[in-house]
């Protein structure tokens, strides 16, 4: 709300000349804080688009004539998927996702909404959906899953006007981190971790993921291209559909630009989540 700090012109008249200095430095003070107001509360803004608030998305970031999720879809915003249309989930009906044991082994209440089988914040990535139930919940928001070529060109080649250092305009680097893996939430070889894993259960290889959009930003201001967990492309490969950026289970060498992997359009696990694009 603007403050009504304008001298009436009756008023103006009236005063002499030391009281009139004084409303003028009045005014001027008045002024100089609404501006302190407007450029604070512009900082704020800039600074909390990154993380997810209470699991919705933020705004996607513009790549070139497609945006994409800033983040991975988080267990908010499939929640207000869910109330909104009465999605239950595979994993749900058939009492639990899948978890790498010796052998894919079915975990009890392994699901979207718990993860690990435990209560889980609406910030964590969203996992244990397929291929088909993904692209679902990108269609809900308007969106839809990104191509290979679109995933590809937003995670490793830099698009916007004025990249944040050191990454440069219209140059391709090798990971979604940059020219290192450095700063990705991966099993070994990826720097020294910043976040704890979400679930942090000790007894998984790797610990589990972080909450979306809090390790280090990468190529286009974007988090978790690599590591964390695997994302779902629109991309057939014979009968299976391609992921890309590895996960919180394996090194570096996923999160690669060569690196190659699918999966059945049919499975999910708790290491593979997704992001969706806009036209």
């Amino acid at each position: 709300m603007r403050l009504q700090n304008r001298m009436p012109g009756r008023t103006r008249a009236l005063l002499n000349g030391a009281a009139r200095a004084r409303w003028v430095r009045w005014d001027r003070w008045v002024r100089a804080l609404q501006i302190a107001h407007l450029s604070l509360w512009t900082l704020w803004a800039s600074q909390s688009i990154a993380t997810p608030i209470s699991g919705r998305m933020p705004p996607p970031q513009q790549i070139t004539s497609f945006a994409i999720d800033r983040t991975e879809v988080t267990i908010g915003e499939v929640a207000a998927y869910a109330q909104a249309t009465g999605f239950v989930s595979q994993a749900e009906r058939e009492g639990g996702g899948f978890e790498f044991d010796g052998g894919w082994t079915r975990r009890p209440n392994w699901t979207w909404r718990t993860p690990f089988g435990i209560p889980a914040s609406p910030d964590e990535p969203a996992v244990h959906l397929s291929f088909a139930e993904a692209q679902a919940v990108c269609q809900w928001r308007g969106m839809r899953l990104p191509t290979d070529a679109q995933w590809i060109e937003a995670g490793h080649t830099e698009r916007r006007p004025v990249p944040t250092p050191p990454f440069e305009r219209g140059r391709s680097y090798p990971y979604p981190t940059g020219d290192q893996p450095t700063g990705a939430h991966c099993l070994a070889d990826c720097g020294q971790r910043a976040m704890t894993p979400a679930p942090t259960l000790t007894r998984l290889r790797g610990g589990g993921h972080v909450k979306a959009g809090q390790t280090q930003a990468g190529v286009n201001g974007l988090f978790d291209m690599g590591g964390n967990v695997w994302e779902w492309v629109d991309e057939a490969v014979g009968s299976e559909r391609r992921t890309r950026g590895g996960s919180w289970w394996y090194g570096s060498a996923p999160m690669h630009v060569s690196h190659q992997a699918s999966k059945p359009p049919h499975f999910f696990a708790v290491y593979v989540g997704f992001r969706c694009v806009a036209d």
